[in-house]
């Protein structure tokens, strides 16, 4: 390729890149089916801008897998490793060799050698860790039970890719009863004795561990006191370059020895800084390599072979989460949890688009087959977000614990004076302080699991969703005279509030507040009672910064007062003003104001101080 085509051809990949990927984000598909859907279109089965030099461009970028290896090893920090152990080792080990089983058992039967239906068992039992990650941060899951069990099966697959690159090349051997399968350059290994090739690979490994520990962090040392950004760039680089050939002369993957270059530094004083360096590069490169995989795509194959694709992304999807609900039931996860950490894994993940690029560069699978197993994988990454909001819609809704009319009945004979809606954190804080000052208070929390361990610590909660005025009658609400809401999310705050509203117009509303931005909501709806939840806890940082550093405690604790009331009477003004511009005008009017009236008390509370030093000298 001449540097005209070279450019021409960068051109096309960042222009579609650019147009593809936001695009596919704000529709909530990820940015993995968004560069696939962008090597597609500019493939040469629909614009044709890519043709048969894509496959060098997918060489090149297969370097940004080397780097994602690499900063998946700095992520795993020995701590996280032993404090997930159980689940990993456990949850992971089980997920990965019955889901292999399984989708190999469903080759064979679609005709494949066993050989073959193995290593497709291996790369297709692997989940998105993008899109997953993703779709729980957003629904706020990733504390449940449910987010974290799959947290951890994603995190064992991650490590197993490293076995697996391994191991795959044998399967190449083994169906082509030679000791080689492709042609390839000359490495140390070659032609040498099998137990001097041992010796050479694990000596190689050794030294990466050594040299790691050893010398990079005192090269990482001094290269930092330069304070060249450039040069700690170059030398990161430099290090995953150098780590990926070396692992390639002896015969190995380079992105066994990209991770573990990776964990040798997980705990190093400068992880993040490598970290932040190379994650653009990675980026880059790996949505590069996402849309040369799509260019690759076959479709005159996949059109000929239409039901089986078909079969072959609901079987899969049908096989992946039948076993995760069995690992769940075995691990004893409550219904719900279950559904949601089954159903949220079950789409195969990027990782196989790596896998089985691989597997076809070292003769293992033939083209055909990594052809229409590309198309399942991003068919079925597509599909993740369709098959989460059918069991948020669906399923869900039948296996939650739902509030029945004889334990409401219970409820309504206590006519308890206070309703708290969301007992998490917060919510919990308040209704125990209350407990221990003997005020009965009805609990309601639309976490099943949280609800079921929160009866067995002797707190009658009941799970339903406090929005439905049908529940709050049941609760109790035409009797009582306060409700509490301290829902984590500020969308179903407002709903309970509108509720309360309409059908229980004569009950104090205390509301829980995440930020001024939603306080200002909660004003705007009419509250009089808001409760922002960082306010109180930030002056505490402030009052003890101020007594660390020489003010006395009455001062500060003074200011902080002064500070507190100034801040509530301004987030009454703000909160009208709908004009950004004239809204950064009044946020720096009230800035200065406050900073002259905080120096004007600052002395009145300091003259107070000593007044109230003198009359107590001790």
């Amino acid at each position: 390729m001449d540097q005209h085509q070279f450019l021409l051809q960068a051109i096309i990949f960042l222009t579609v890149a650019v147009i593809f990927v936001p695009v596919a984000k704000k529709l909530g598909l990820g940015s993995v089916l968004g560069y696939l859907l962008a090597g597609v279109v500019i493939g040469p089965f629909i614009l044709g801008f890519v043709g048969n030099e894509g496959e060098s461009i997918l060489h090149f970028a297969e370097f940004g897998v080397v780097l994602m290896l690499f900063l998946i090893g700095l992520e795993l920090q020995p701590e996280l490793l032993w404090k997930l152990r159980k689940s990993i080792l456990g949850l992971g080990v089980m997920q990965l060799i019955l889901t292999t089983a399984c989708i190999a058992a469903l080759a064979m039967a679609f005709g494949f050698g066993w050989q073959h239906s193995l290593v497709l068992g291996m790369i297709l039992s692997m989940s998105s860790t993008a899109i997953v990650l993703q779709i729980l941060t957003e629904k706020g899951l990733m504390k449940t039970a449910a987010g974290q069990s799959a947290f951890s099966v994603l995190l064992f697959q991650d490590v197993a890719v490293i076995p697996i690159l391994a191991i795959l090349p044998l399967f190449g051997k083994i169906a082509s009863g030679s000791t080689a399968v492709i042609e390839h350059s000359e490495t140390w290994v070659d032609g040498k004795p099998g137990w001097l090739q041992g010796l050479i690979v694990f000596g190689s490994i050794a030294a990466i561990i050594v040299v790691g520990r050893l010398l990079i962090r005192p090269l990482l040392r001094i290269v930092a006191k330069t304070e060249m950004r450039e040069i700690f760039t170059a030398l990161a680089l430099l290090i995953v370059i150098a780590i990926a050939e070396l692992m390639t002369q002896i015969g190995l993957s380079p992105a066994l020895g990209a991770f573990l270059a990776g964990v040798v530094l997980a705990n190093s004083e400068y992880r993040h800084e490598l970290e932040s360096d190379i994650e653009p590069f990675k980026g880059l490169l790996l949505g590069i390599f996402f849309m040369a995989v799509g260019a690759s795509i076959n479709f005159h194959l996949l059109a000929d072979q239409k039901w089986a694709v078909i079969s072959w992304v609901l079987l899969l999807i049908f096989i992946k989460s039948a076993v995760l609900l069995l690992l769940g039931k075995f691990l004893k996860m409550g219904a719900k949890q279950n559904f949601i950490f089954s159903f949220s894994l079950s789409q195969v993940g990027e990782f196989a688009f790596v896998l089985l690029s691989f597997s076809m560069q070292q003769g293992i699978l033939p083209p055909d087959t990594v052809s229409l197993m590309i198309a399942v994988v991003a068919i079925s990454m597509g599909l993740t977000p369709i098959v989460m909001l059918l069991n948020e819609k669906i399923i869900l809704p039948r296996v939650g614990i739902g509030i029945k009319p004889e334990r409401e009945a219970d409820v309504i004979d206590e006519r308890n004076k206070v309703i708290i809606a969301g007992f998490g954190h917060f919510g919990s804080t308040v209704g125990r302080f209350l407990k221990s000052n003997k005020i009965e208070a009805t609990y309601l929390d639309m976490n099943s699991d949280r609800v079921d361990i929160l009866r067995k610590m002797g707190f009658k909660v009941f799970y339903g969703d406090a929005s439905r005025h049908e529940l709050l009658d049941f609760a109790g609400a035409k009797d009582a005279s306060i409700i509490i809401i301290a829902i984590g999310s500020a969308e179903k705050r407002l709903e309970v509030v509108e509720t309360v509203k309409k059908h229980f117009p004569h009950l104090h509303m205390l509301v829980r507040s995440t930020n001024r931005y939603d306080a200002y909501e909660q004003m705007n709806a009419g509250l009089l009672h808001i409760y922002r939840e960082t306010l109180d806890t930030s002056l505490r940082v402030g009052v003890d910064a101020m007594s660390l550093l020489g003010y006395r405690k009455y001062t500060a604790r003074h200011l902080a007062n002064t500070f507190f009331k100034y801040d509530e009477e301004a987030l009454k003004r703000l909160s009208s003003i709908r004009d950004q511009e004239v809204y950064i005008n009044e946020i720096r009017k009230s800035t200065g104001e406050l900073e002259l009236l905080m120096a004007s008390d600052n002395q009145f509370a300091i003259q107070a101080d000593i007044v109230m030093e003198e009359e107590d000298p001790s």
